[in-house]
C-alpha cells in the first residue's frame, strides 16, 4: 500500500521528482569530488559520468523509460535546453562581446568548417564514399542539432543521420568533461576566451556544461558564439560544404 501510494505521488510530480532526483545526483558527485577526488575532476564531470551510467538501465530515454523516472524525458527535453540556452546568454555584457571582435567571428568559420571536414574524413576512412552520407555525418560532427538539419535538406538516410547525431552527442559528451580539465592549459580564464572557444567547438550543450564547471561567469559568452555557430552550420554545411563534396568526389 505505502509503495503505491508513493508511485501514484510521482507519477502525478514527475517534474518535481526528476528535479530532485538530479539535485541528489549533483550533491552526491559534488561530494565525490571534494572528498575523494580533492577537486581534480570537477562535480559537473562526475555527475554526467553517473548519469550516462544510470541511463544504460533504460531503454531508448534512459532512465525515463521506466515509469517512476518519466519525468525526466521533459526536464531532458528539448524545451528546458533551450530555455537554459537562452537564459544563460542573457547575461552576456554587450561591451565584452564587442571585444571578441574579429577573433569571434574567425573562431565560427574556423570552428564549423574544421569539425565538418574532419568528420567528413573520418567518415570516408570508414568506408563511406556516397556525397550525402559524408555531408550527413559531417554535419553531425558539427553538432547533433547541424547534423539532422542537413541531412535532411539534403535527403541523406536515417541510419546515417542517426550516425551523424551519434558523432555530435559524444562531441558534446567530450566537450563537457574536458572542458575543465584543459581549461587553464588553454587560458579559458575570461569573456573573450570564452567566446573564441565556443565559436571553435560549437556544441552548445558541451560548452555551456563544460563552463559552467570551469567558471559560471564565462558560461553566457561560450553559450553567445556556440548559438551562433549552430546557426552558421545549418547555413554552410547542406549548401557550400554540400556542393564542394560532389566538385571533389561527385
Amino acid at each position: 500500500m505505502p509503495m503505491e501510494l508513493f508511485k501514484d505521488l510521482i507519477s502525478k510530480n514527475g517534474l518535481l521528482f526528476a528535479f530532485l532526483l538530479v539535485g541528489l545526483i549533483l550533491g552526491a558527485s559534488q561530494l565525490l569530488s571534494k572528498q575523494v577526488f580533492k577537486e581534480r575532476i570537477p562535480a559537473a564531470a562526475i555527475a554526467i559520468i553517473g548519469a550516462l551510467a544510470l541511463a544504460l538501465f533504460g531503454q531508448d530515454k534512459g532512465l525515463a523509460d521506466i515509469e517512476i523516472f518519466a519525468g525526466l524525458a521533459v526536464l531532458g527535453g528539448s524545451m528546458f535546453r533551450d530555455f537554459t540556452v537562452v537564459a544563460t546568454a542573457m547575461g552576456a555584457e554587450i561591451d565584452k562581446i564587442k571585444k571578441a571582435g574579429l577573433a569571434g567571428i574567425l573562431s565560427l568559420f574556423i570552428g564549423v568548417t574544421f569539425s565538418f571536414f574532419t568528420g567528413v574524413i573520418i567518415a570516408y576512412a570508414m568506408g563511406y564514399t556516397d556525397v550525402k552520407d559524408l555531408t550527413a555525418i559531417g554535419a553531425g560532427a558539427c553538432t547533433y542539432i547541424v547534423g539532422p538539419i542537413t541531412g535532411t535538406a539534403i535527403g541523406a538516410s536515417s541510419d546515417v543521420i542517426a550516425l551523424g547525431i551519434t558523432a555530435g552527442v559524444v562531441k558534446t559528451i567530450v566537450t563537457t568533461i574536458a572542458t575543465p580539465l584543459i581549461a587553464k592549459s588553454i587560458n579559458l580564464t575570461s569573456p573573450h576566451a570564452a567566446m573564441v572557444f565556443g565559436g571553435l567547438i560549437g556544441t552548445t550543450s558541451g560548452v555551456t556544461a563544460g563552463l559552467a564547471a570551469t567558471d559560471k561567469k564565462l558560461v553566457p559568452y561560450g553559450a553567445f558564439t556556440a548559438t551562433f555557430y549552430t546557426g552558421l552550420g545549418c547555413l554552410l554545411c547542406p549548401s557550400i560544404f554540400y556542393y564542394l563534396l560532389i566538385q571533389f568526389l561527385g
